[in-house]
């Protein structure tokens, strides 16, 4: 594996924060009405009975949710806590106001930069567990089949008992833990349901610069199953979030075209030469959801697949739906509202529901922030993944630059001709690269020379051997 010291990388990612404009501290004012931030005093249903249990990854202090279940005999009864992050702010105040700026919590492979300073963040606001903590309680029926029945959003006092990680999670499942098998059987219902809405959910390996041995290295991120049933606990509150700002004629969603039909067109014709069997009565989302990226083939097929879903975005309305107003890959509409910490519009649409559910007014400052949270999410997102990008992009050249001339097998992924482009996956380390598209196929096996690589420019090339 290649390795190069934690300075080589980390003054590049201070580097790359600076030319984004990525944000390192708060403002004085922030920090001091953050100090001052304590939870309104607020009606709040006694929830601390309940044993919730937040499943996150290891040492993560931003908790935004806690799960907690029941069976019911005929269905279930989902507890679903959320961080009340908007009892600690003030609309229009100073803490409001950044996060308004920033729009989500930015991630370096060095430095998480918070939505919201620290001791609101990863303190008081956090669902830390063994102390009472003000949350957002979403209690959400189910019956046998996994389909909601009847929902609820209330403020409540809870207490998360234990914070444990994914594999802590799949242990537990193992020796038959009725909390955790109680997630296992409500999430695989759930998956259920997605296969018969027509949702997708792509099993498609991505790059993450890991810290590892006091460095850094690049590798392809490996889901656990138990990461695909506690998603589908928040894919579920954020369909029936959707579905209730539906209903009240207000609120602002989470938005994806459904795919093309010429691209699925395409895409047949793309496995067809990769030799990936697609049978002619098996349609899009249940071809994508049993596929493995187990070799080049099926690796190459997944990016062909994901990028057939473009376009995601927030709409926001207060009156007549809009036109495009479903996620198409959920095939559901949809909402965001499990990662207040981390998310701002969580937040407001939060605010929205309180008001739903209770069958009140919604705040006022909540419907005016409407009409910009879409561009202000758009902005956030594309500095988000700016950083990604140019992080990966320095990992690449830093952890390449002292091998020039060395060789490396990799395989085929994407032709693009139109940008002069083949995109070559490489698996150690888990390298992306461009090179030529002429003479180039899907899934072809090929070996390259790396004649550059450059951190400063964060580019490498290579060429075919």
């Amino acid at each position: 594996m290649l390795r190069r010291a934690p300075s080589s990388f980390e003054a590049g990612f201070h580097a790359i924060r600076s030319e984004l404009a990525v944000p390192t501290s708060f403002p004085t004012p922030v920090l001091e009405a953050a100090v001052e931030a304590l939870p309104a005093s607020v009606p709040r249903v006694d929830a601390r009975h309940l044993g919730f249990i937040a499943v996150d990854p290891p040492g993560a202090t931003d908790l935004d949710q806690a799960f907690a279940a029941e069976s019911l005999g005929n269905g279930f009864r989902v507890f679903y806590a959320i961080a009340d992050v908007g009892a600690f702010l003030t609309p229009g105040g100073p803490i409001d106001l950044e996060a308004r700026e920033r729009g989500t919590t930015l991630y370096s492979p060095d430095l998480r930069t918070p939505l919201h300073p620290p001791i609101i963040s990863e303190n008081r606001a956090s669902l830390l567990p063994g102390d009472d903590r003000p949350a957002l309680l979403w209690t959400i029926d189910l019956d046998s089949d996994g389909l909601p029945t009847a929902a609820r959003l209330e403020r409540a006092l809870i207490q998360v008992r234990e914070a444990i990680s994914y594999e802590e999670a799949e242990r537990r499942i193992a020796v038959g833990d009725p909390a955790m098998e109680l997630l296992k059987t409500i999430g695989t219902l759930r998956q259920q349901q997605e296969v018969e809405r027509g949702g997708v959910s792509l099993n498609l390996p991505s790059q993450e610069i890991v810290e590892q041995d006091d460095s850094y290295t690049l590798s392809y991120d490996q889901s656990r199953p138990v990461e695909g049933w506690n998603a589908q606990i928040s894919l579920l509150t954020g369909i029936v979030a959707g579905r209730a700002m539906a209903e009240a004629g207000f609120g602002i969603l989470r938005t994806l075209p459904p795919t093309r039909d010429q691209d699925l067109r395409k895409l047949r014709r793309q496995a067809k030469k990769l030799g990936v069997e697609w049978p002619d009565d098996v349609d899009y989302p249940d071809m994508i959801r049993h596929v493995e990226p187990t070799s080049p083939a099926t690796n190459a097929f997944l990016l062909q697949a994901a990028r057939s879903f473009r376009g995601a975005g927030y709409v926001s309305f207060n009156g007549e739906l809009p036109e495009l107003h479903q996620h198409g890959a959920i095939a559901s509409i949809y909402a965001h509202v499990t990662a207040p910490l981390r998310r701002l519009v969580d937040r407001f649409g939060n605010e929205l529901l309180l008001a739903i559910y209770a069958d009140a007014e919604p705040p006022a400052w909540a419907i005016e922030a409407l009409e910009e949270l879409p561009s202000e999410m758009g902005r956030a997102r594309s500095r988000e993944s700016a950083l990604e990008r140019a992080t990966v992009d320095f990992a690449e050249a830093t952890l390449l630059q002292p091998h020039i001339g060395s060789t490396f097998d990799g395989f085929v992924v994407d032709l693009d001709p139109k940008r002069d482009r083949a995109t070559v996956q490489i698996a150690e380390p888990a390298i992306v690269a461009n090179i030529s598209p002429t003479g180039r196929t899907l899934a072809e096996d090929i070996t390259l020379v790396l004649d550059d690589a450059d951190p400063v420019a964060r580019t490498v090339s290579f060429t075919v051997r």
